[in-house]
């Protein structure tokens, strides 16, 4: 399978799964549809306010494995994995990036994307929102504002040190 046959599977599950964990309290975050050691996974990432659990992991696999069998969007045989977002929280949707305002991330476009001191693909830094269909990230200082359409892929970075800075 090609990688655009890939996201239109994970895109059609994402559309048939939505509603009915927005109606049982979860967000999708992503759903990957990947070839892994002779075989194919189905992952689908879900989120909850204070967090998910292994039993919600458990429950929503257990609700939608039966509706993705009915529905029959995916061809041949799978493994179904439910999961957490996990540290590095993919970020996808406007909505993404406004939330975790304030936290760092690590951003890469399509392609080479003018930022005034040349053009490039990939940033990492401070995520400052989104605004007028743009990603804004501090990267040493100096605000970078990324179209949404030319990100291909984001996610936030835990900060470990600044974490055990807390503790202390």
């Amino acid at each position: 399978m090609t990688a655009i046959v890939n996201e239109k599977t994970a895109e059609r599950v994402w559309t048939l799964l939505e509603p009915i964990l927005v109606r049982d309290g979860y967000e999708i975050v992503e759903v990957e549809w990947a070839r892994e050691g002779g075989g194919w996974a189905l992952r689908v990432y879900i989120d909850r306010p204070g967090g998910v659990t292994i039993d919600d992991c458990q429950a929503v696999s257990r609700t939608v494995d039966p509706v993705l069998e009915v529905e029959d969007l995916v061809e041949g045989a799978y493994h179904l994995e439910v999961s957490s977002p996990g540290l590095d929280r993919p970020l996808r949707k406007p909505a993404d990036f406004a939330r975790y305002a304030g936290q760092r991330a690590k951003v890469r476009t399509h392609g080479p994307v003018e930022t005034g001191t040349g053009p490039r693909r990939n940033w990492s830094g401070i995520l400052k929102g989104f605004a007028d269909g743009m990603v804004e990230i501090d990267v040493d200082g100096r605000l970078h504002r990324i179209p949404h359409d030319q990100v291909a892929k984001a996610h936030l970075e835990y900060d470990f040190e600044a974490d055990l800075r807390r503790k202390e």
